[in-house]
Protein backbone atom coordinates (compact mmCIF):
# COMPACT_ATOMS: atom_id res chain seq x y z
CA UNK A 1 0.00 0.00 0.00
CA UNK A 2 1.34 3.45 -0.83
CA UNK A 3 2.28 5.97 1.81
CA UNK A 4 -0.35 8.23 3.30
CA UNK A 5 -1.14 11.37 1.37
CA UNK A 6 -0.04 10.04 -1.98
CA UNK A 7 -2.15 10.61 -5.04
CA UNK A 8 -2.99 6.90 -5.26
CA UNK A 9 -4.49 6.89 -1.76
CA UNK A 10 -6.52 10.00 -2.56
CA UNK A 11 -7.76 8.33 -5.77
CA UNK A 12 -8.81 5.21 -3.83
CA UNK A 13 -10.73 7.42 -1.39
CA UNK A 14 -12.51 9.22 -4.23
CA UNK A 15 -13.27 5.92 -5.92
CA UNK A 16 -14.83 4.40 -2.79
CA UNK A 17 -17.01 7.51 -2.38
CA UNK A 18 -18.18 7.21 -5.98
CA UNK A 19 -18.74 3.44 -5.73
CA UNK A 20 -21.08 3.88 -2.75
CA UNK A 21 -23.57 5.54 -5.08
CA UNK A 22 -22.78 4.09 -8.51
CA UNK A 23 -24.05 0.55 -9.06
CA UNK A 24 -24.40 -1.17 -12.40
CA UNK A 25 -27.51 -3.29 -12.92
CA UNK A 26 -28.65 -5.25 -15.95
CA UNK A 27 -30.84 -2.36 -17.25
CA UNK A 28 -28.08 0.20 -16.76
CA UNK A 29 -24.59 -1.28 -16.37
CA UNK A 30 -21.55 0.64 -15.19
CA UNK A 31 -18.96 2.05 -17.60
CA UNK A 32 -15.68 1.92 -15.67
CA UNK A 33 -12.54 3.77 -16.71
CA UNK A 34 -9.01 2.90 -15.59
CA UNK A 35 -6.02 4.85 -16.70
CA UNK A 36 -2.38 3.99 -16.26
CA UNK A 37 0.56 6.10 -17.31
CA UNK A 38 0.66 4.48 -20.76
CA UNK A 39 -2.71 2.87 -21.41
CA UNK A 40 -6.45 3.42 -21.07
CA UNK A 41 -9.01 0.73 -20.22
CA UNK A 42 -12.81 0.83 -20.25
CA UNK A 43 -15.31 -1.86 -19.25
CA UNK A 44 -19.07 -2.13 -19.13
CA UNK A 45 -19.93 -4.14 -16.01
CA UNK A 46 -23.17 -5.60 -14.64
CA UNK A 47 -22.58 -5.54 -10.88
CA UNK A 48 -25.68 -7.57 -10.01
CA UNK A 49 -24.35 -10.55 -12.01
CA UNK A 50 -20.68 -9.71 -11.57
CA UNK A 51 -19.85 -9.96 -15.27
CA UNK A 52 -18.09 -7.75 -17.79
CA UNK A 53 -20.38 -7.16 -20.76
CA UNK A 54 -17.99 -5.22 -23.02
CA UNK A 55 -14.40 -4.04 -22.73
CA UNK A 56 -11.81 -2.12 -24.70
CA UNK A 57 -8.32 -0.84 -24.08
CA UNK A 58 -5.49 0.90 -25.82
CA UNK A 59 -3.86 -2.52 -26.12
CA UNK A 60 -6.61 -3.85 -28.43
CA UNK A 61 -5.47 -4.49 -31.99
CA UNK A 62 -8.23 -2.24 -33.37
CA UNK A 63 -6.86 0.71 -31.38
CA UNK A 64 -3.18 -0.16 -31.52
CA UNK A 65 -2.95 -0.07 -35.30
CA UNK A 66 -4.47 3.45 -35.45
CA UNK A 67 -2.63 5.09 -32.54
CA UNK A 68 0.66 5.95 -34.27
CA UNK A 69 1.46 9.61 -33.80
CA UNK A 70 -1.64 10.34 -31.68
CA UNK A 71 -1.55 11.80 -28.20
CA UNK A 72 -2.97 10.00 -25.16
CA UNK A 73 -6.30 11.83 -25.24
CA UNK A 74 -6.90 10.84 -28.86
CA UNK A 75 -6.11 7.21 -28.04
CA UNK A 76 -8.50 7.42 -25.08
CA UNK A 77 -11.19 8.66 -27.45
CA UNK A 78 -10.60 5.62 -29.64
CA UNK A 79 -11.01 3.38 -26.59
CA UNK A 80 -14.29 5.12 -25.70
CA UNK A 81 -15.73 4.71 -29.16
CA UNK A 82 -14.64 1.06 -29.31
CA UNK A 83 -16.23 0.18 -25.96
CA UNK A 84 -19.41 2.00 -27.03
CA UNK A 85 -19.50 0.08 -30.29
CA UNK A 86 -19.09 -3.24 -28.47
CA UNK A 87 -21.75 -2.34 -25.90
CA UNK A 88 -24.28 -1.24 -28.53
CA UNK A 89 -23.71 -4.54 -30.38
CA UNK A 90 -24.85 -6.31 -27.20
CA UNK A 91 -27.95 -4.12 -26.92
CA UNK A 92 -26.70 -1.76 -24.19
CA UNK A 93 -27.76 1.85 -24.75
CA UNK A 94 -27.65 3.47 -21.29
CA UNK A 95 -24.87 3.16 -18.72
CA UNK A 96 -23.78 4.72 -15.44
CA UNK A 97 -20.35 6.37 -15.74
CA UNK A 98 -17.77 5.42 -13.10
CA UNK A 99 -14.73 7.64 -13.43
CA UNK A 100 -12.72 5.41 -11.11
CA UNK A 101 -11.76 8.17 -8.71
CA UNK A 102 -10.03 10.16 -11.44
CA UNK A 103 -10.89 13.79 -12.03
CA UNK A 104 -13.25 14.27 -14.96
CA UNK A 105 -10.91 15.88 -17.47
CA UNK A 106 -8.29 14.89 -20.00
CA UNK A 107 -8.27 11.23 -20.94
CA UNK A 108 -11.23 10.29 -18.73
CA UNK A 109 -13.36 12.98 -20.35
CA UNK A 110 -12.16 11.86 -23.80
CA UNK A 111 -13.41 8.31 -23.12
CA UNK A 112 -16.76 9.62 -21.92
CA UNK A 113 -17.26 11.97 -24.86
CA UNK A 114 -16.35 9.30 -27.40
CA UNK A 115 -18.66 6.78 -25.72
CA UNK A 116 -21.52 9.29 -25.96
CA UNK A 117 -20.79 9.86 -29.65
CA UNK A 118 -20.67 6.07 -30.09
CA UNK A 119 -24.27 5.68 -28.97
CA UNK A 120 -24.17 5.29 -25.18
CA UNK A 121 -26.14 7.66 -23.00
CA UNK A 122 -25.29 8.52 -19.41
Amino acid sequence: MPREGTSRIRRYARHTRVRRRVKGVSDMPRLVVFRSLRHMYAQVIDDSEGVTLAAASSLDAAVKERQNGKNKADVAGMVGSLVAERAVEKGIKTVVFDRGGYKYHGRVKAVADAARKGGLSF
